[in-house]
């Protein structure tokens, strides 16, 4: 399942009309506008090409000037990043050794950014 929020624009002189019918239209969810025009809806499909559909049925409605999406969230995309993080190594595994000292640890900033058995090594030094 994709959502997606589309910011559609219409003249002021316009809303009413345009909020109503964007109310009465199945392929979107209408959220609210502002007095200049702007209208914030959503619009779901189980895939981009139903989105993208929807989309198009919106922007036939008279007196929109235009439709964009701006933010989209993809279930399927969500459940293969939560995958990675569930199997990544998040923590140095340093951090997790009982026999590093942590008086020893130095911080420098950002430990993704590090050698960290560079950076391990340099405690076997200080010890």
């Amino acid at each position: 399942m994709n959502i997606s929020s589309i910011v559609v624009q219409t003249l002021p002189k316009y809303l009413d009309g345009v909020v109503e019918a964007l109310k009465e239209c199945e392929a979107c969810d209408y959220h609210l506008h502002d007095a200049k025009g702007r209208v914030i809806i959503t619009i779901e499909g189980e895939g981009v090409q139903e989105e993208l559909a929807k989309l198009r049925v919106v922007e036939a409605i008279p007196n929109i000037m235009s439709a964009e999406m701006q933010m989209a969230y993809s279930e399927d995309e969500l459940d293969e990043h939560m995958e990675k993080l569930e199997n990544a190594d998040l923590v140095p595994k340093m951090l997790n050794d009982d026999n590093v000292s942590v008086e020893n640890i130095i911080y420098r900033g950002d430990l993704k950014k590090k050698d960290l058995e560079g950076f391990a090594k340099d405690f076997d030094r200080i010890e």
